[in-house]
């Protein structure tokens, strides 16, 4: 996502971009629901990119306790999306014949006149600028900051798309939290497969934080049916059907009844650790580092997409105002740092008390965050944090 936002509006200030995408396959059907932030609906926009349907429109805020009464609600208007519906405008607005797939990079090397990619298969490529838009796992990061790693936050999300259909009509239409001792649940309409905005054709994007701790719990959930443990996360199909049908067995003592029908009809659940990134460097000669290559946020701010938007337009500002590459970069990292620590800082405070253990500052901040009135409140002004 952060590789199309920049290479779309490099584009559209006379750069000629290609982007090499690593996997093979398109990256369409991934991902899950997200908040379409009004900073990244401008963008979208400005880029001439059609947004009158991006979503389903929600206006309410609610949560339920454990009995399925309603503790708290605020009137929030927003549009929630999905990550799959943002990506294929991005997609199909950058030309085809400019983006590659199945294109590993190996590594990158730079003098003051150039920067090369390195492919897997052998090739090299030359260029003014190269711009890591490589996720978490960032292949471009780990070569110019070998020491800067995810690290896991204590907890754990579930997530799900559920049919419309198998949701109760009093909860589907709002985002609606459940909030047992030291955890969270949210779910909130978005749109059906294929964009479908249409009543009863629409799904419920599933969120559920849980603590998790390293050494145990999380190592036990990241490993197989085979006793193979895996790194950062585990693809959906190889979650062993103990640990999902240990979730569902904490909904039915742990949430609203109407929350509880949600968990024990959600489908092929996915598992995401929460981790924080933050690099203390987004740019290195004529190589920049963009999105969540750079700096992970806990999902908490809803920031993101707009996160990795904003890097994109910070970029292509710097880059018009100073003609030297490397003096641009310098200027789009001394722009980027300061709000990209400001989201990540803003997030653990949300997230402190769904940690497994925490500090005694940690602790202090969970007794702030985590009643019903500032999960519900907090959450809705911290959406625009980065704005």
């Amino acid at each position: 996502m952060s590789g199309l936002l920049s290479g779309l509006l490099l584009r559209r200030v006379g750069w000629t971009v290609d982007i090499y995408e690593r996997l093979e396959s398109e990256l369409s059907g991934r991902g899950a629901g997200i908040v379409a932030q009004p900073e990244l609906i401008g963008r979208l926009r400005a880029l001439g990119l059609a947004t009158e349907d991006l979503g389903v429109h929600i206006t309410t805020r609610k949560i339920l306790d454990r009995d399925g009464r309603l503790t708290e609600t605020i009137d929030y208007p927003q549009i929630a999306t999905a990550w799959e519906r943002v990506y294929r405008l991005l997609r199909d607005a950058f030309p085809p014949e400019h983006y590659h797939r199945g294109r590993g990079l190996t590594k990158v090397t730079q003098d003051a006149q150039s920067v090369t990619a390195h492919f897997s298969d052998g090739e090299s490529l030359t260029a003014d600028l190269l711009v890591g838009a490589d996720g978490i796992r960032s292949t471009v990061r780990q070569q110019c900051l070998p020491e800067v790693m995810p690290q896991y936050a204590g907890y754990v999300a579930w997530r799900s798309l559920v049919a419309e259909s198998d949701v109760p009509p009093e909860v589907y239409e709002f985002m609606s939290f459940g909030l047992p001792p030291g955890e969270q649940f949210l779910g909130y309409p978005v749109a059906g497969p294929d964009n479908d905005l249409r009543p009863g054709h629409r799904r419920f994007n599933v969120i559920w934080y849980r603590p998790a701790d390293e050494k145990t719990k999380l190592k036990w959930l990241l490993t197989d049916e085979s006793g193979t443990t895996h790194a950062i996360s585990i693809p959906p199909p190889l979650i062993r059907r103990e640990a999902i049908a240990e979730i569902r067995d904490a909904a039915e003592r742990l949430l609203a009844p109407q929350l509880r029908a949600i968990v024990r009809v959600m489908p092929e659940p996915i598992l995401q650790p929460i981790y924080d990134l933050e690099s203390p460097q987004m740019a290195f000669g004529r190589i920049a580092i963009v999105g969540d290559a750079a700096f992970v946020a806990r999902p908490h701010v809803g920031a993101g997409v707009s996160k990795a938007a904003d890097d994109g337009a910070a970029l292509v500002k710097a880059l018009g105002e100073e003609p030297d590459v490397e003096s641009a970069l310098k200027r789009f990292e001394a722009a980027r740092l300061p709000e990209n620590y400001r989201i990540i800082q803003q997030a653990r405070h949300l997230g402190a008390f769904l940690q497994a253990t925490k500090t005694q500052e940690e602790q202090e901040r969970a007794a702030r965050h985590s009643t019903d009135k500032a999960v519900i409140v907090e959450t809705a002004t911290l959406d625009f944090l980065h704005a």
